[in-house]
């Protein structure tokens, strides 16, 4: 059993933006809501899949408040906090935990990338030394094929022996199983997350505690009917629809592609928008991807 406070399944959570590209806030608390709903157990906030890293920091604070307002609960609230400037990591993770924040995800300091691994647990370190909180939960962010850094294994059970309250768990989303093998075969308890859905079949039964699937944000019901279902009858037939929901998804890039079909979904064109260097899936791409999900979702409903 994973020590961490998450398990299930998280949705990173999508950023819908106004004509200005400002943050659709209102709009924003309410999807969250509405994920809790569906059945995410946990909302990974600023991560890959949020735009996290074309949001200012100010923005990010700016958000965590307003779902403390909106009366979300902390303890759902995975929150994306690794920044490349320390003291900006620190002033957001101080945040997290300010507003109660179940646990933070931590990415590595992305921009230099020949560092070793003094460097990188240095970097952790210093980030859970000057927060100074005891409720601070950190999973680290594993994201190698975007960041070009990630967390050795090495580094990640010296974190965790330092820091066993606090280092409590990871998501991997390298593109394959081999990361999170050789974590649980270091740390058999750690909550190692996987980040796509296509293998959480597998992870669970290593030991690992659920996903943190960009996908959670279309079809967070049936990929946590798969989770629960896990081991029982039926759990073969529910992964191998989750699974082609996602091979539809990955034909295009994912976060134009997901916030399409949440605009076709809502009727609100809010949600194709994206932040630059980012770009809107073409209108065809995104009503054939709507098409084919609805079609995918029809096959096998969620009852």
């Amino acid at each position: 059993m994973s020590r961490g406070p998450f398990s299930g399944v998280l949705a990173p959570v999508l950023t819908p933006f106004n004509a200005d590209l400002s943050v659709d806030v209102p709009r924003w608390v309410d999807f969250c809501r509405q994920l809790l709903d569906e059945g995410c157990s946990g909302l990974a906030i600023f991560g890959t899949t949020s735009e996290a890293n074309a949001l200012a920091l100010e923005e990010k604070l700016e958000l965590l408040q307003a779902l403390r307002d909106a009366g979300v609960p902390g303890g759902k609230l995975m929150p994306g906090t690794g920044l490349c400037a320390l003291p900006e990591t620190v002033r957001l993770t101080r945040a997290a935990v300010a507003a109660e924040a179940g646990a933070v995800l931590l990415l590595p300091p992305f921009y230099y990338k020949a560092v070793d691994d003094d460097g990188l647990y240095r970097y952790a370190a210093e980030v859970i030394e000057r927060v100074g909180d005891a409720r601070l939960r950190v999973y680290l962010y594993h994201i190698p094929p975007i960041a070009q850094v990630g967390w050795p294994p090495a580094v990640v059970e010296r974190l965790a022996r330092a820091y066993p309250d606090t280092v409590v768990g990871l998501k991997d989303s390298g593109g394959d199983m081999t990361y999170t093998h050789a974590v649980l075969g270091r740390l058999p308890d750690f909550g190692a997350f996987v980040g796509n859905e296509r293998f959480v079949k597998e992870a669970v039964e290593a030991g690992g505690p659920g996903t943190i699937t960009a996908t959670a944000n279309v079809n967070a019901r049936a990929i946590d009917r798969l989770w629960q279902r896990l081991g029982k009858t039926g759990a073969d037939e529910l992964n191998d629809a989750v699974c082609a929901v996602r091979r539809e998804v990955e034909r295009f890039p994912t976060i134009p592609g997901l916030k399409a079909v949440l605009a076709r979904r809502t009727g609100h064109p809010g949600w194709a928008r994206v932040r630059p260097p980012l770009t809107p899936l073409p209108e065809q791409q995104g009503d054939d991807l709507k098409a084919k999900l609805d079609a995918l979702s029809a096959l096998a409903p969620v009852r």
